[in-house]
């Protein structure tokens, strides 16, 4: 069931990437698992998947210490400085970087694990006041301190558009964050490549892809509703 529907988002992916002249290869699939118990973690596993997102740290440091060590764990949520040192030998990317404060911290604590940790930088494109993330205009100033960081390398943007009913609705978003991105990528700044663009959720993610993501978060759509009182 849940490897079926993984080859499905996988398929609709693909799909959109010949719609936009772009090869498959270019999007990682994150499968969001959280509040999803480790047996479904397992099948997705079985099936050849690798990339897991997280939203809770308490979550992810069970999940890390039951579950096989080669899955690429991405923190996706909300992250508190507190928490990162519970983290930081192991996460492959932190996708919600959106200040300098949370940025000197995982300098820190990937120093102490002599790691350079990719982390993406949130940008809350769409201005809801219910969303983390820096404006866009505050974007080249936070990644340009950050740079500075050795053990801190920033890869690429992040945003999380609007739940609409209508996805097509949220294709200027992703095409804002594109161009963001861009024009970042063309100041050339030291230790920074924003190539990569996590954008897209289960229900707007072909429209993300066709405006250039190269990541997808999507939970519902491989493991079906959550149950939020499990988190």
């Amino acid at each position: 069931m849940l490897a079926e529907n993984l080859k499905a988002v996988q398929k609709k992916i693909k799909e959109a990437c010949q719609r936009s002249g772009r090869s498959a290869e270019d999007v990682t699939l994150v499968a969001v698992s959280k509040t999803k118990p480790n047996e479904m973690i397992e099948e997705l596993y079985a099936a050849g998947h690798r990339d897991f997102g997280e939203n809770y740290i308490q979550e992810l440091r069970a999940k890390h210490e039951a579950l096989p060590k080669d899955i690429r764990w991405h923190m996706i949520g909300h992250l508190q400085r507190n928490k990162v040192k519970y983290i930081a030998e192991y996460i492959t990317m932190i996708h919600s970087v959106d200040t300098f404060e949370l940025a000197q911290t995982i300098e820190k604590e990937a120093a102490k694990h002599d790691r350079v940790i990719p982390v993406l930088i949130e940008v809350n494109v769409a201005g809801e006041d219910t969303k983390y993330g820096v404006r866009p205009e505050d974007a080249e100033a936070l990644i340009e301190r950050i740079s500075h960081l050795p053990h801190v390398r920033v890869s690429g943007l992040m945003t999380s558009a609007p739940y609409v009913e209508n996805p097509e609705e949220d294709r200027i978003y992703f095409r804002n964050l594109r161009n963001l991105s861009v024009d970042i990528e063309d100041k050339k700044l030291d230790n920074v490549t924003v190539g990569a663009l996590s954008m897209g959720m289960s229900n707007d993610y072909e429209i993300a892809v066709e405006e250039g993501s190269t990541m997808v978060r999507v939970g519902t759509s491989i493991f079906g509703e959550r149950d939020y009182s499990k988190k």
